[in-house]
């Protein structure tokens, strides 16, 4: 029996009084390797809900749905309206493992953990009407076997012009705000270098995100990797923890394999609040970061740096002060976060114990939170204090005056022609999702 498969990647939701479509989406990786890993005998498509309308009423025999916490509202009316038609829907992602109880509520089936061992039983089971509730899979090793996206599913979409791949998934930290360490247990699994060196060759495109959670946590398989992604000539980004800098070898690797820059979470610049947030990579000879930022721009990173903001420490003037830190040391990007607490993570458990959570608890499916806004009891001012400062600091570090002072860095940013095109390109970009994605309501039913 041929089947009909239909891949959706849900949107945050909508501006109250506009439609808001993501100028900065870029490809779902994860339901492109579904994809790859589907028989060809089996029709694939993708809707992407965050440009385009989904058409329910096309036929389809399978529904998979892939869950963030930020688009779990949004996916839970999707599946209803295919559910409504007679069509089943599975559920997968890292919200259906954080709340498999809930999601479970919104689907005839749900796949906890990563899909690569099981999605050929689902296909299975489907075809022979006995599509399971609930299945189950170990963490491990991304695209296991060797198996590539389908990147077909991705065209006409007009996504950002980066290529996602993936070599390594977890990490080995355990922060204490991350869903991340809860869902791979600390540990780090190695997807097989030739494998991932055949798949870029077999790319046009040579600009590369890595999407890995910490790409430098096993640092010798992340050096091999280095070594044979320099012949390459390629470009790449990725993530990585901030102690990589006192690896001069895995710096200078990375700087001659193409990499010229990675999302970097700094967090705080308290030690107080990084030592409540359990940061130990940032923590173990921590000063004032100017011996990591030093290392950085030395090997000519253009740094993205994450900071999480709403600690007990914090004060409206130590949020600005961060703001004022990530402009001054002239980072390419800056995140300015508020502290989020995903469920099921230790901090959302421990303000649970506190009874400092908002929103019953549930802030992703409340129909009163907006993005971007505290979900919690803050310390040190009030949950709505904490989210006006945070916009403030995002739209003071992404103003005018404040991209062309960064632009103007000898040691990144102006490198090289391409350098300063993807600076613009990019910070012009992220300047506007700013206000574009504040205070925008989850999901598009009310």
């Amino acid at each position: 029996m041929n089947l009909k498969i239909t891949l959706i990647k849900p949107t945050i939701g909508t501006k109250e009084h506009s439609l808001y479509i993501d100028e900065g989406r870029m490809e779902p990786l994860m339901l492109g390797v579904l994809a790859g890993l589907t028989p060809d005998e089996h029709e694939v498509v993708l809707h992407d809900d965050r440009m385009e309308t989904i058409p329910y009423d096309d036929p389809t025999d399978l529904v998979a749905i892939t869950v963030e916490t930020y688009t779990a509202r949004r996916a839970y009316e999707i599946a209803e309206e295919y559910r409504r038609r007679g069509v089943p829907v599975i559920m997968g992602g890292m919200h259906v493992m954080l709340v498999p109880d809930e999601t479970a509520q919104h689907a005839d089936s749900i796949l906890i953990g990563d899909a690569e061992t099981v999605w050929c039983q689902v296909l299975d089971d489907i075809t022979h009407n006995k599509l399971q509730k609930v299945y189950r899979a170990p963490a491990g090793i991304a695209q296991g076997g060797g198996v590539r996206p389908r990147r077909e599913i991705y065209r006409g979409k007009d996504y950002l012009p980066v290529t996602l791949m993936q070599f390594s998934r977890g990490c080995r930290f355990d922060c204490h705000f991350c869903a991340v360490s809860r869902y791979f247990d600390k540990k780090h699994y190695i997807r097989r270098i030739d494998e991932v060196l055949e798949e870029i060759e077999s790319q046009e495109r040579k600009f590369i995100f890595f999407v890995d959670d910490n790409i430098a946590s096993h640092r010798q398989a992340f050096k091999e990797l280095c070594r044979e992604l320099a012949p390459m000539k390629i470009n790449w980004v990725s993530q990585a923890s901030l102690d990589v800098t006192h690896d001069l070898e895995a710096m200078e690797l990375m700087a001659k394999s193409g990499c010229i820059g990675n999302v970097m979470g700094f967090e705080s610049i308290s030690p107080e609040s990084l030592r409540d947030a359990k940061k130990v990579s940032n923590l173990a000879s921590f000063s004032d970061y100017s011996y990591e930022i030093g290392v950085l721009r030395d090997h000519a990173m253009q740094t993205w740096a994450a900071f999480t903001l709403g600690y007990d420490h914090d004060t409206y003037d130590s949020i600005m002060a961060t703001m004022e830190f990530a402009r001054k040391n002239r980072f390419t990007f800056a995140a300015f976060n508020i502290l989020t607490p995903y469920p099921n993570t230790p901090f959302y458990e421990s303000l649970a114990e506190q009874q400092r959570l908002l929103y019953e608890g549930r802030w992703w499916l409340h129909p009163e939170y907006r993005f971007n806004h505290t979900a919690f009891v803050p310390r040190n001012m009030t949950p709505d204090e904490l989210t006006t400062v945070c916009h403030e600091a995002r739209t003071q570090f992404n103003s005018i005056p404040s991209l062309l002072y960064r632009f103007s860095d000898l040691k990144t940013n102006l490198r090289s022609v391409w350098r300063a095109k993807a600076y613009l390109r990019y910070a012009l970009l992220f300047r506007k999702e700013v206000h574009k994605k504040h205070s925008m309501r989850f999901g598009l039913k009310w």
